[in-house]
């Protein structure tokens, strides 16, 4: 009973607390209580943004962009030696599809790619295996491989003509070295990163030199790896762009050459736009397979 009449500043909120419970409601209570109905309409207006699908609103921007291309179009500010319409360059696409030549381009170029990203998948993370697990590997390849980065794989293309011929061994070979060195730094610096609590912890259990590289260092790893991966898809369109403008028979670079010889832009943009949208398409494949590799990391957000 003498809870009840101790003075509010000597108990502190545990003594209203109490008070609320067994007192009656007081005029405070009340207008506490016709006061809370006013917040109830701030949940909705958080969530009202989610109702429009995230997809509708990555797509409002080129939209709006394309909308706003074919108005200048239209108005004469772009001519058409400057820069086709989208009208006209959506003609031009169908014209290149109708007679097979732009799938056939596309086949060519995906070819050139898959085998160069294969090879300088295989070149780059070998090296920062290598590199990244053994101390003396790191003494004998990573100095040459940093060394080898900063030269741009562009100007190796005439000394990749004298090597290799005009054929398609250039061509491979240099999206191959595009590929090779974002892998290797993303590998490495990932089997470097990896954390020593992580390590300690599998030798506590037993486990062997090699057991800790395959359970510990190697998932550690993985998420470097595949943002390698994707700054290499990057880079191996980019390649291609430069292998195809030289002595190519066939693949959309030499679209991009002939309508150049002849000052089609409208054929020069639909090409971009293929390697645009190829390169977003090996993007998405490269996520996918983040969710289905790195489901385990606790931070991992499926993006």
């Amino acid at each position: 009973m003498s809870i009840s009449h101790a003075p509010p500043d000597s108990h502190g909120p545990d003594i209203s607390g109490i008070s609320e419970l067994t007192a009656p409601e007081s005029s405070d209570t009340k207008s506490t209580d016709h006061a809370l109905p006013e917040l109830e309409p701030i949940v909705p207006a958080s969530t009202r943004h989610t109702r429009v699908p995230r997809w509708l609103r990555r797509t409002s921007g080129p939209v709006l962009l394309l909308a706003l291309w074919q108005v200048l179009s239209s108005a004469g500010v772009l001519t058409s030696d400057v820069l086709a319409s989208p009208g006209t360059i959506a003609r031009v696409a169908g014209d290149l599809i109708s007679d097979g030549s732009l799938t056939n381009a596309m086949g060519v170029s995906l070819q050139r790619v898959a085998v160069g990203l294969l090879l300088g998948t295989v070149v780059g993370t070998g090296l920062a295996l290598v590199s990244g697990l053994f101390r003396i590997g790191e003494d004998l390849v990573d100095a040459s491989v940093q060394m080898l980065r900063t030269v741009p794989f562009v100007g190796l293309i005439p000394l990749f003509i004298i090597w290799f011929g005009i054929g398609e061994a250039p061509k491979v070979a240099i999206i191959t070295l595009g590929v090779s060195f974002p892998l290797y730094l993303n590998v490495y610096a990932g089997i470097r990163g990896v954390d020593s609590q992580l390590i300690e912890a599998g030798e506590s259990l037993g486990l062997s030199r090699w057991g800790l590289v395959r359970h510990v260092v190697l998932p550690g790893a993985l998420p470097g790896a595949m943002t390698g991966l994707r700054y290499s898809l990057g880079i191996a369109w980019l390649a291609l762009v430069f292998a195809e403008q030289i002595n190519a028979d066939a693949g959309i670079g030499f679209l991009m050459v002939q309508a150049r010889d002849f000052l089609r832009t409208d054929v020069i943009v639909v090409c971009l736009i293929v390697y645009a949208f190829l390169g977003l398409l090996a993007d998405f494949i490269v996520r996918s397979l983040e969710r289905l590799l790195l489901q385990w990391r606790p931070t991992f957000t499926g993006r």
